[in-house]
């Protein structure tokens, strides 16, 4: 397996520390493995939705947390007593599953339907940090003074 090195980015990236960190974290193996399996989708230009298949689990086993720029989905599965199961194909294991969020994205609902957790964001990048255009004039600001 490649890892990539990274190293020569940190020595002229300014102020790109925690996307670097994102990148190398992420050409790390995944310690995570595929379970539950998830889709991540672009509802719109600033809406998105994961969708977390969690048959077995309710929604009182289940917690979402928002951390900053990390969402947390853990689950976990209350001890039933008296089963005796002769095969069990159903993973019922607990797991948790980190997502990293870009700046600006919060956590704006989830429900649950069928066996799927849905959990919807949304993008809200505050006034002062959007795009705005800068008139462009003729003359010198100082000049129009006087």
């Amino acid at each position: 397996m490649r890892t990539l090195d990274f190293t020569p980015l940190y020595r002229n990236a300014i102020g790109f520390d925690r996307l670097l960190n994102m990148m190398e974290s992420g050409s790390a193996k995944n310690t995570q493995g595929g379970y539950p399996p998830y889709n991540i989708e672009q509802k719109e230009e600033n809406k998105y939705r994961i969708t977390m298949a969690v048959a077995g689990f309710a929604e009182d086993d289940l917690d979402i947390t928002q951390q900053e720029t990390s969402l947390i989905v853990r689950g976990e599965r209350k001890a039933e007593e008296g089963k005796n199961y002769i095969y069990q194909g159903i993973a019922e294991r607990d797991f948790e599953r980190k997502f990293q969020l870009a700046d600006y994205v919060k956590v704006v609902g989830a429900s649950m339907e069928n066996g799927l957790l849905h959990v919807d964001l949304e993008r809200e990048v505050p006034e002062a940090k959007q795009p705005r255009k800068i008139a462009i004039n003729g003359k010198n600001l100082l000049e129009s003074e006087h």
